[in-house]
């Protein structure tokens, strides 16, 4: 890769053309990047790169490498280079997935300090730029403005890790049980157009009535079987190593949430787990409660269990999901990853 551009196909494969900038925002863009190394990882396959170009054209300078790696392995030749060059700001241009690929990626390639990492939101939900505040208008251009200035927001991503072949991945929200389901029908209303908080909500309320009206043998109910052990830490009481169904598992160490929604509670920092037995009990009372973030003691005693741990084990044969991605389940420890300094407006 030449110190200018190197142009890749997109991650699908789709080819990634180039489009002339407006002078006037060349030169901004330029001005705001000329004190700093930057690397910029562009995925037009997401879901507002495919009606615009707007935010993935690249920028021709010496300070500036812009990509479109095609598969995972391209990304991590791309990400080596760009450690290669010295880059101080990694730019990331796509939804929450191909924030969750760069950022496995590049933690095999800098294991000290990262450089730091800016978002600029182009995805179907884009939960991490909802937490960062990050606005739906927010550009390259800005991104860059942004960096020169030095404002940032530390951030420590969820690490899964599959003990039995030591590859890890790093997200920001986890799910398993229920939550693959209803992330399956978040997927199927972004087909049919919805998006963003709304698809979300879409999912939730569906997953809950066919909890609600399901047969109590349906899977819905059932949940799935998972060991799960959390760490001295987290003052789980008797859910410290436990070996039974369960509903859901989330964990995230995201502030803040689309939709408002609170199922970890108040918001706060670190690794947050809401997990919850199988078949639920008074789900019909408990989940607007849950939803909202209550506090109400009766909550845990009915199964609905908030648990803010250093780190849990969990075995499941059924998968999860990790920033919309299904992924294998096997032996899991979940945990957080290193800070990240992500650059905010």
């Amino acid at each position: 890769m030449n110190d200018a551009v190197s142009s890749f196909q997109a991650f699908d494969g789709v080819p990634f053309t180039p489009v002339r900038r407006d002078a006037t925002s060349d030169l901004a863009a330029r001005t705001a990047a000329s004190e700093i190394r930057t690397g910029i990882i562009c995925n037009p396959k997401s879901h507002r790169n495919r009606s615009s170009v707007e935010a993935t054209r690249p920028f021709v300078s010496g300070t500036v490498l812009a990509v479109t790696p095609r598969t995972q392995a391209e990304l991590a030749e791309v990400l080596t280079d760009f450690a290669r060059h010295g880059i101080e700001l990694l730019v990331i241009d796509g939804g929450d997935g191909t924030i969750r690929d760069v950022l496995t990626a590049a933690a095999t390639v800098w294991t000290g300090t990262q450089p730091r990492v800016a978002i600029v939101p182009s995805g179907k939900t884009n939960a991490l730029a909802l937490d960062l505040g990050i606005p739906d208008d927010w550009t390259l251009d800005k991104a860059l403005a942004a960096a020169r200035v030095g404002h940032v927001v530390v951030r420590r991503p969820v690490e899964v890790e599959h003990r039995d072949t030591g590859s890890t991945r790093r997200g920001f929200l986890f799910g398993a049980g229920a939550f693959v389901e209803a992330t399956g029908l978040a997927q199927r209303a972004h087909r049919a157009g919805a998006f963003k908080g709304f698809a979300v909500g879409v999912a939730l309320s569906w997953a809950i009535v066919q909890t609600l009206f399901g047969r109590s043998s349906g899977t819905w109910r059932v949940g799935n079987r998972m060991h799960v052990r959390y760490d001295a830490s987290a003052r789980a009481g008797d859910l410290t190593d436990t070996d039974t169904n369960r509903y859901i598992l989330l964990a995230s160490t995201l502030t803040r949430m689309p939709l408002g929604v609170q199922p970890f509670g108040p918001a706060r920092d670190g690794l947050k787990t809401l997990l919850v037995d199988a078949p639920p009990r008074w789900l019909a009372a408990a989940a607007p409660l849950i939803v909202a973030g209550s506090p109400a003691k009766w909550l845990d005693r009915a199964g609905y269990h908030r648990i803010d741990p250093d780190s849990l084990d969990v075995t499941m044969d059924a998968g999860f999901i990790l920033d919309g991605e299904v992924y294998p389940g096997g032996a899991l420890t979940i945990r957080q990853a290193a800070p990240i300094s992500f650059v905010v407006p």
